[in-house]
């Protein structure tokens, strides 16, 4: 099975990014249930805004929706911006918009049949709000979501500390990362196997 991981810290690279560690956390893990595949962050890419499939003009989505449409699995990694998914997270969100238009023979959604996950990072309580905004949205555009599929880490209220700075990751957020991996990975296998119905 394969997994791409979109990483939607506001940074570009080589900034050092919790939400770019996050996904690779959740990568490696996937990665010990047989799943492979790689993190794209999207400040690195023009991703124009819009609602279509390719926004043209040197619009950097169409390479980034057929990696998406290439795996079995999506995780979106995201930070907590004024108790909010950050405003790159809610880009890639009105991208896949236009997934609700893109159908098979059968009507499905080209989307049905994948998986999606979820990181959110933060220094103040919201990774529930924020994950729960993700999770609609990825469900609107035709994702399916394993039980607990969403791992995190949020700092002190008022502090300044990020989850990269950590010494070490904490034993709750790295048991919450294998148990999204593992039940991700199951359902994206069953999925691979039992397909939904044609759509009416």
């Amino acid at each position: 099975m394969r997994a791409v991981a979109l990483a939607c810290t506001l940074s570009a690279s080589p900034a050092p990014s919790s939400s770019q560690l996050l996904a690779e956390q959740t990568m490696t893990a996937l990665a010990e249930h047989g799943v492979t595949g790689h993190v794209i962050r999207i400040a690195d890419h023009d991703v124009k805004p819009g609602v279509e499939t390719d926004m043209g003009n040197g619009d950097a989505w169409p390479q980034i929706r057929a990696a998406i449409l290439g795996a079995d699995i999506l995780v979106l990694s995201t930070p907590i911006w004024l108790g909010h998914p950050c405003s790159i997270t809610q880009r890639v969100l009105e991208r896949l918009d236009a997934e609700i238009s893109e159908t098979d023979n059968e009507g499905r959604m080209l989307t049905y049949g994948k998986v999606a996950a979820v990181c959110v990072v933060g220094n103040e309580d919201g990774a529930h709000k924020v994950s729960a905004d993700v999770f609609q949205g990825l469900n609107d555009v035709g994702f399916t979501l394993a039980p607990n599929a969403v791992t995190y880490w949020v700092g002190e209220a008022m502090h300044g500390t990020d989850y990269q700075d950590l010494d070490e990751t904490p034993e709750k957020t790295a048991a919450t990362t294998k148990t999204l991996a593992a039940n991700t990975a199951h359902l994206a296998q069953h999925l691979k196997t039992a397909p939904y119905p044609p759509s009416s």
